[in-house]
């Protein structure tokens, strides 16, 4: 894949630690088959190294800005509490829990 084409993609993120803007730097090829990129992001400014795979990327066309990754409003990290309340609420069901997942996802293997 060109990298010009990555750059593009990416120019809309940033560092999830420090918030610097991914440069054309910042972006490494570490494998590339027929429809699968995997990268490494690293952030120049604070050096944060993220991994990712693509897959599909024959279909992956950035023509315009308006066509790269976009930073979306999320929620906040998973808290302790978070998972001592998810542990609690664990804790408490039923022996029979199962029954709350649709019979075709517990046929899945």
């Amino acid at each position: 894949m060109d990298k010009t084409k990555l750059e593009k993609l990416f120019s809309g993120l940033c560092c999830s630690v420090c918030g610097h803007d991914f440069d054309e730097k910042s972006i490494f090829i570490k494998r590339e088959e027929k429809d699968l990129l995997v990268l490494q992001i690293i952030c120049s400014e604070c050096g944060k190294s993220f991994g990712l795979a693509l897959l599909g990327t024959s279909s992956i066309s950035v023509k315009k800005e308006d066509d790269a990754l976009t930073i979306q409003d999320c929620p906040l990290p998973i808290s302790y509490d978070d998972v001592l309340d998810a542990h609690h609420f664990i804790d408490k069901l039923e022996k029979d829990w199962t029954k709350y997942i649709p019979e075709e996802l517990r046929k899945q293997k």
